[in-house]
């Protein structure tokens, strides 16, 4: 029996924001996705002992991977967003990484799970998730070019002295999906 060489279509696109909270009771910072309109910053309910307040939030969406020669199926509702190593910092692990996979062409992407109450770095997304996202990037590249390797995001402070970025995708101004991209020329 052959193993399935899988094409990968992303689907089940679902436009939305990742939002940031504090809480100023604990000092807890969570995030989560939601499909509502702008969230409003500024916004605060108490839940519990905890007193929420909304502080930051950015464009993003999720998704499905599906498999069109075998039906498989990924889902990455998981996934916070895709982050990229900026080298703020020389003696970061992350750095380091990136240096070695730009040697072998290669351009590091980190994937970030979602924060959840009183956590300081992002929950992790599992490896075999991960490849299967690198493969759907790769499988149109040209094999000259460097590949995308997508590693999960694990520094051990989390956000707290990490100045890298996320990566924003053209067209996410609006929560309606782009059925055709023009060429800026």
């Amino acid at each position: 029996m052959s193993e399935c060489r899988h094409e990968w279509k992303m689907g089940n696109i679902q436009f939305g924001f990742v939002v940031f909270e504090k809480c100023f009771q604990c000092n807890g910072v969570r995030t989560y996705f939601t499909q509502e309109g702008i969230a409003i910053l500024g916004d605060e309910y108490r839940e519990g002992d905890h007193f929420w307040h909304r502080v930051e939030n950015a464009q993003s969406f999720r998704f499905e991977l599906t498999c069109s020669r075998c039906g498989l199926r990924e889902n990455y509702d998981d996934l916070m967003g895709l982050f990229f190593c900026t080298g703020c910092m020389s003696d970061c692990k992350v750095e380091f990484l990136r240096q070695q996979l730009e040697a072998s062409r290669a351009h590091l992407i980190l994937a970030c799970g979602f924060l959840g109450e009183n956590q300081s770095k992002p929950k992790q997304i599992a490896t075999a998730k991960l490849e299967k996202l690198a493969a759907y990037f790769n499988q149109r590249r040209d094999p000259l070019r460097a590949r995308i390797a997508i590693y999960p995001f694990d520094l051990e402070d989390g956000f707290a002295h990490c100045k890298g970025e996320f990566l924003h995708d053209v067209g996410m101004l609006s929560q309606t999906p782009v059925t055709s991209r023009q060429s800026p020329f």
